[in-house]
């Protein structure tokens, strides 16, 4: 039997706000030759209505001991709020400098857009799709490409609909 050890955090959303939460991980010094330095994963969590506002608890399946650097994304009414934190010990802790992100919006009128991106080889990748008006992600289709001997990934994008997507980038 396996036993895994975790941590979990809990925020409150307002009513209007719905936040997700990624782990950001440093890729392996062996594949920085081939791969991003940073990856990113978005943490599993469980809900619960409370009145007008939703509490939400994430896991942490494998707390580092200097801590789990996150990404936290609050997504409202036409907009999007970014912070960075890192979770040491039993707390999360906002931090105050800026973070090396790159985002931006995807929009298509094209009815097939696809957007492809590579994988690690333990299946992270660097960049992730969002619908904002859900704030799920999209899911990738996952295919080997022969000619770069590759994992990648690719999204269909549907027309007429804007996206949020973002990548950790070296600072």
């Amino acid at each position: 039997m396996e036993i895994l050890e975790g941590k979990h955090f809990s925020i409150t959303d307002p009513k209007g706000v719905n936040t997700v939460i990624y782990q950001i991980n440093k890729t392996k010094k062996e594949y920085l030759d081939k791969f991003p330095k940073y990856t990113v994963q978005r943490l599993d969590y469980t809900s619960e209505i409370r009145g007008d506002s939703t509490r939400k608890t994430y896991y942490v399946d494998e707390p580092e001991p200097d801590g789990n650097q996150l990404a936290i994304f609050s997504f409202g009414q036409e907009k999007v709020i970014i912070n960075m934190g890192i979770l040491l010990g039993d707390e999360v802790r906002i931090t105050k400098r800026p973070a090396p992100f790159k985002f931006d919006t995807l929009y298509s009128e094209k009815s097939d857009e696809y957007r492809e991106f590579n994988y690690t080889p333990n299946l992270k990748r660097a960049i992730s799709i969002i619908d904002p008006e859900t704030a799920e992600e999209v899911k990738p289709v996952l295919y080997f490409d022969e000619k770069t001997n590759e994992v990648k990934g690719k999204c269909k994008l549907k027309p007429y609909k804007s996206y949020f997507a973002f990548e950790i980038r070296e600072s």
